[in-house]
């Protein structure tokens, strides 16, 4: 028999798989230059006193990755008090994070929003230590972890584990939210062009306050061929009293409006804020370069 003619069957098996195969898209790997910083994230203590029988740590965090990040302590895993005498107390009660929202590098925070979009509430930083009281020379120890730079859904990053070991005695309360330090060329203006998914612009063209917080006009705009789709999610703000207010959900489950070929399009995003606070940050992530891929902005509206 022909060599040919023997082989044919397995040769038309090959070809089918091909062909499938090239419908198959996998996202393309994330090239972004990653931050080199080692530092990770620092903890300040704002006060120490007296809880329900125990003692309350409330503390603020700052960026000091270089990059954006999010960060939680350590799930399940207790802080630990020790006095200048070494008795060590396990604290089981932690609340220390972003809330899963990134946070810009250089910027500094105390709570975050928690709750639901109809009922939100104040997610404040702190440790309590059933049992304990203050004593000069208390040191606090608390496990954390970390991510940094873009999120990229189809490729979950990697978390870097670090530890807070905290000088009691050395409280800060005089803290100014949420810039802590300046870094140059992160934080952009209103209506300042964003590049976005498909060569498409995104830009706020509108910020303004109502009854509940701030509502956000948004604008595409689409230079290609093909209709596309923005995601942003509902970018939240952080002020200056130090708190992210919008509940933290992954940017690509909120609704985005296509904008089409050639064409513009806008819709509106709302954060309830108390109308007391100022010195406001929107906090936005942008759909860029591939889908479900965001990168991170700083949009200062702090005259609003």
């Amino acid at each position: 028999m022909d060599i040919r003619k023997k082989n044919l069957p397995l040769i038309l098996l090959c070809a089918v798989f091909l062909f499938a195969c090239a419908y198959i898209v996998t996202p393309e790997p994330d090239v972004t230059p990653t931050s080199t910083a080692t530092q990770g994230w620092t903890a300040i203590v704002t006060n120490v006193a007296p809880a329900a029988g125990g003692l309350r740590i409330e503390l603020a965090i700052r960026n000091d990755t270089g990059s954006w990040s999010a960060m939680q302590s350590t799930p399940d895993q207790p802080a630990v008090l020790t006095t200048a005498g070494g008795k060590t107390v396990d604290c089981v009660t932690v609340f220390v994070g972003t809330g899963g929202h990134r946070l810009a590098p250089g910027f500094q925070m105390r709570g975050y929003t928690t709750g639901t979009k109809a009922d939100p509430q104040t997610q404040l930083l702190y440790v309590e230590c059933e049992g304990a009281s203050a004593s000069p020379g208390a040191k606090l120890a608390i496990g954390y972890s970390y991510v940094t730079g873009a999120y990229n859904f189809y490729v979950p990053s990697h978390p870097t584990t670090a530890k807070f070991d905290l000088d009691l005695d050395a409280v800060v309360a005089n803290l100014q939210y949420p810039l802590a330090e300046t870094v140059a060329g992160l934080v952009e203006k209103p209506g300042l062009d964003i590049e976005a998914i498909n060569k498409c612009v995104l830009k706020l063209t509108d910020a303004k306050r109502t009854d509940t917080g701030l509502e956000f006009t948004w604008e595409t705009t689409n230079p290609g061929e093909y209709p596309t789709y923005v995601h942003i999610g509902t970018p939240p703000v952080i002020g200056s009293d130090g708190i992210i207010y919008g509940i933290y959900e992954s940017p690509h489950l909120a609704d985005a409006p296509i904008t089409p070929s050639g064409g513009k399009t806008d819709w509106t995003t709302d954060v309830s804020v108390p109308k007391d606070v100022t010195g406001l940050y929107i906090l936005v992530s942008v759909e860029t370069k591939q889908q479900r891929m965001f990168f991170s902005h700083a949009i200062d509206i702090t005259d609003k």
